[in-house]
């Protein structure tokens, strides 16, 4: 379990800097197909949609995931997490995810995420 911990450690810190750097190219590595994501206004976009969007340039700064918690449960992996950044204005602010994970073919995939500011 401890080289899946590890495993799942490094994709977190890949989709928090992929949110950051707008990197289409290795969201497009570690999304599951079948992918989807509740956005902090409510809405609830697919894979496609969610790529879409990820290209669009981010107006926050230093975006950094704190107070993770991994719970692997078999092939299936749930990550909470706290974010902490710097908004458009300038000024701190916080907000909170989860990451469900799961093993599909060997490799660790993200099928779900939901994001609340």
């Amino acid at each position: 379990m401890s080289k899946d911990l590890e495993e799942l450690t490094k994709l977190n810190k890949d989709y928090v800097d992929s949110v950051q750097n707008c990197d289409v190219k290795r969201f497009d590595e570690i999304l599951a197909q079948d992918f989807y994501c509740t956005n902090p206004d409510k809405s609830l976009v697919d894979r496609a949609a969610f790529l879409k969007q990820t290209a669009i340039p981010v107006k926050i700064k230093g975006l950094k995931a704190e107070d993770v918690k991994i719970r692997i449960l078999g092939d299936f992996a749930i990550i909470h997490a706290q974010t902490s950044y710097t908004n458009a204005d300038g000024e701190s602010a916080h907000g909170r995810y989860t990451d469900c994970w799961a093993r599909q073919n060997g490799k660790w995939l993200a099928v779900s995420a939901h994001v609340a500011r």
